[in-house]
C-alpha cells in the first residue's frame, strides 16, 4: 500500500466506517458459524469486528509487518503468514470465509481466481462466503498511485462465484461492492 493508503485503512474513522457502514448491514441476517477465515485483514478493521462474531477467527496476512502487528493486538486471532491464493488449510476447514477491501490489492484476475477458489475449497458445505471491496472509479485509481488497483467487475465477480460451485450469490453495487455467496450442502 501506499502512505495515504495504509495511514487510511489503519484509521479509527476507516475502522468505524467499515464496521457501521459494511460489516453491519451486509452481516446483519448471515450465519457465520463458530470458525471464521479472514484473508487479507490488512491492519484488522474488519478483524477486530468479526472476531467478536465468531468462537474462532483465523486471519491470513502476506504481509510479514501487519502479521506481526495483528498477532500483536488480537491475541485471541489465529493469526497466519501466508498467500490467500494458496491457503495451508484443508478442505472445508472453516465454516465461513471473509475478506474485506483486499481482493482489489491483488495484482492479476488470474491470482484473484486463485483467492476466490481458495475461499470456496476451505469453506465446509453449506457454509458462506463474503466480502465487499471497491468499485472502480478514476478517483480510487488516484489514490492507489504507486499501489496495485486491480478491482473486480462486479458482473465478473458474480459469475466467478457461481463458476466455483457456489448457491445463493449476491452481488450489491452502489459506492462500494459487497458479496455473499453460499457453498451448496453436500449431497
Amino acid at each position: 500500500m501506499n502512505e495515504d493508503h495504509a495511514a487510511l485503512c489503519s484509521s479509527p474513522e476507516w475502522a468505524e466506517w467499515l464496521q457501521t457502514e459494511v460489516l453491519s448491514p451486509l452481516l446483519a441476517d448471515i450465519e457465520l458459524g463458530p470458525d471464521l477465515i479472514e484473508v487479507g485483514p490488512g491492519p484488522g478493521a474488519a478483524t477486530d469486528w468479526l472476531r467478536r462474531r465468531v468462537e474462532k477467527l483465523t486471519a491470513v496476512e502476506a504481509e510479514a509487518p501487519a502479521v506481526a502487528k495483528l498477532v500483536e493486538r488480537f491475541p485471541d486471532v489465529d493469526v497466519h503468514h501466508g498467500d490467500a491464493s494458496a491457503l495451508e488449510f484443508d478442505d472445508g476447514t472453516f465454516d465461513a470465509a471473509a475478506t474485506f477491501t483486499m481482493l482489489h490489492h491483488v495484482p492479476t484476475r488470474e491470482l484473484q481466481d486463485k483467492v476466490l477458489a481458495e475461499l470456496v475449497r476451505v469453506v465446509r458445505a453449506g457454509g458462506v462466503i463474503v466480502g465487499g471491496d471497491s468499485v472502480a472509479s478514476d478517483q480510487l485509481r488516484a489514490f492507489h498511485e504507486g499501489d496495485t488497483y486491480n478491482p473486480i467487475p462486479p458482473g465478473y465477480l458474480l459469475d466467478r462465484l457461481r463458476g466455483l460451485g457456489c448457491d445463493r450469490v449476491t452481488v450489491a453495487v452502489d459506492d462500494r461492492m459487497t458479496f455473499v455467496a453460499y457453498k451448496p450442502k453436500a449431497a
